[in-house]
């Protein structure tokens, strides 16, 4: 069943509408739209690495058991910090943090979670995480949904660009971070659109 939109989202939506209207005053409405929702924020997705591979090889059930692990393994470590869930889309997460600082902390304590769970266990039962975080303003419905560059930036780094124990980060998010005992960043040689510049965290596994 769809769950029906919240009164935040029928704004958002209402503003866009008269946005599209012949004669809109684009630039009034879209100032209305980032006081009603603009934020500062720290986005940051999770994935799995080799998750499509194992739903074909071991079926449905296994799938969801991964979720269940991962859920049931992570989602603690991000309320610890503050973190909010926003979305869960087949094995990727969506969180915001209020600081860098936190969500970079949170995903270095995530990747140590995971390497511990997969201790002895058989390849296709461990949980293999890629992180990706932004941080910047972004336009924030609630609890329901996040838009904008940071967003965008931060999917693409964890989703697409991550591998197993890595964290990715924009530049934003580094400005935000700062420097942090016992990390490092090493700046990578791809363009990600929505940031200037991306980095991996090296942090002590």
């Amino acid at each position: 069943m769809a769950i029906p939109p919240d009164e935040g989202e029928l704004q958002l939506w209402s503003l866009i509408e008269q946005r599209c209207l012949p004669g809109a005053d684009v630039a009034l409405i879209d100032r209305r739209i980032w006081e009603r929702f603009g934020e500062e924020c720290a986005v940051m997705f999770t994935d799995l690495t080799g998750f499509s591979r194992h739903v074909a090889a071991f079926g449905i059930i296994h799938f969801l058991q991964e979720i269940f692990e991962q859920k049931r393994l992570l989602l603690p470590i991000a309320a610890a910090h503050g973190g909010t869930l926003i979305k869960v889309e087949a094995d990727s997460f969506l969180l915001l943090f209020p600081g860098g600082a936190g969500a970079v902390r949170c995903a270095v304590e995530m990747q140590r979670a995971c390497q511990r769970f997969n201790e002895g266990r058989a390849p296709e039962a461990r949980v293999l995480l890629c992180v990706g975080i932004g941080y910047g303003r972004v336009l924030r419905v609630g609890d329901r949904d996040v838009f904008g560059a940071e967003v965008n930036a931060a999917s693409k780094l964890g989703e697409d660009i991550a591998t197993a124990n890595e964290v990715l980060v924009t530049e934003g998010l580094r400005g935000a971070a700062g420097e942090l005992a016992g990390m490092a960043y090493s700046e990578l040689a791809v363009e990600v659109p929505g940031t200037a510049r991306a980095y991996r965290l090296e942090y002590s596994r």
